[in-house]
């Protein structure tokens, strides 16, 4: 695997919103325990605002031994099992005591991101695995993320966050999904995507885009 320097801790280190937004484009590398590695590039995240956010799992203070993860410092992954089937990875964010994250939504197989970037257009069934990554349970999925991956390091070596290729490309934003539950903070503009992304999830929700 060519050198890729991980993210480094500055990064992490600010407004949860500013950090969901700026992954976007960037590359996740999974090593797996054979040696071999996968990569995807982010093209949808969501941001959760800790104890103030009814949609968060710290919301209101929340601390067990599932979301410990999250009351550590940013650049930490949090790994959690959801309806009894997937898997979901978020990217912890802020300093130590301020339980926020960025949940990855989906991702695009790197190899096939600049011919994704080149026909925005094309229907994704005509780019064969280009949906292997779309969506949170799908990501892990492709990328063999199980709650064991839980709590380590995103500069890895399992699990590597860095700069993805160069790319101009506009960020929808839109409320999150499968939060109604959460009240009023349920309907906050914390998703943000690459805009003309077939592997983007749910994109009726969301707004037209913004400067990149």
């Amino acid at each position: 695997m060519p050198c890729r320097r991980p993210l480094p801790a500055s990064f992490y280190r600010r407004d949860t919103e500013v950090v969901a937004r700026d992954l976007l484009g960037c590359r996740l590398t999974r090593r797996l325990p054979d040696g071999s590695t996968r990569s995807v590039i982010l093209v949808e995240t969501e941001a959760y605002l800790g104890v103030k956010d009814r949609a968060a799992h710290t919301w209101n203070g929340r601390r067990t031994a599932r979301v410990e993860p999250m009351w550590g410092e940013g650049g930490y992954a949090y790994v959690y099992f959801v309806y009894g089937m997937h898997f979901c990875l978020n990217v912890v964010t802020r300093r130590a005591g301020v339980p926020e994250a960025v949940l990855l939504r989906a991702g695009v197989p790197e190899e096939l991101w600049s011919e994704s970037r080149r026909t925005p257009s094309l229907p994704s069934k005509k780019i064969p695995g280009f949906l292997l990554a779309a969506g949170p349970a799908k990501l892990c999925e492709y990328l063999h993320v199980t709650k064991e991956l839980t709590g380590i390091s995103l500069s890895g070596p399992e699990l590597i966050l860095s700069r993805g290729p160069r790319a101009r490309f506009d960020v929808l934003t839109g409320s999150r999904v499968g939060v109604d539950y959460a009240g009023e903070t349920a309907a906050w503009p914390l998703r943000f995507a690459v805009a003309d992304c077939p592997a983007v999830t749910w994109r009726r929700r969301l707004l037209i885009p913004t400067a990149s």
